[in-house]
């Protein structure tokens, strides 16, 4: 959902990037059925979903990415144990929009990077541990429509103030 919507964000505003979804489950898997209603319901209604396939992540995706956005604190998890030198471009989606709007919007003519150095100020890896799900999206597989319609909610929310504070 939220590559789907970052990249539609990106196109309105007229900015180029690249923005892909990987996950920690193997690939191949097309887009369930209820995400493909979730996002079409909220006018995301791109020709490339019903092509969609599940791409399962590789290091070397992460360490060729400017930005890892997880949805849950387990998958930053993962991959920061993976690549170490990724900490500081790998965030929850919560927390990237958290922080961000402490630190503030990138400024004109700023890096990415500089950006993400100001976000992550103060930020400790050990908030990665535990049981809390504060910096978490729930994820909807298993679930009724309903539950999609509300994640992707949550998810529109969440990658618009991204958008706010990465291209404003």
């Amino acid at each position: 959902m939220a590559q789907v919507m970052l990249s539609t964000l990106a196109n309105r505003r007229g900015v180029r990037a690249q923005i892909s979804s990987a996950g920690l489950l193997p690939g191949g898997a097309p887009l369930p059925r209820e995400t493909k209603e979730a996002l079409v319901g909220l006018g995301f209604d791109d020709p490339e979903l019903p092509r969609f396939r599940s791409l399962q992540v590789t290091d070397e995706l992460v360490a060729g990415a400017d930005l890892v956005v997880g949805m849950a604190r387990e998958h930053v998890r993962e991959l920061v144990v993976r690549l170490p030198g990724g900490w500081g471009r790998s965030f929850t989606l919560k927390e990237l929009v958290r922080r961000g709007g402490i630190a503030g919007s990138r400024r004109q003519h700023e890096d990415l990077g500089a950006w993400l150095a100001r976000v992550g100020v103060g930020r400790n890896r050990s908030e990665l541990l535990g049981e809390s799900d504060a910096d978490d999206v729930a994820d909807p597989a298993g679930s009724p429509l309903v539950a999609f319609e509300r994640t992707a909610l949550e998810i529109q929310g969440l990658c618009v103030a991204l958008s706010d504070l990465l291209w404003s």
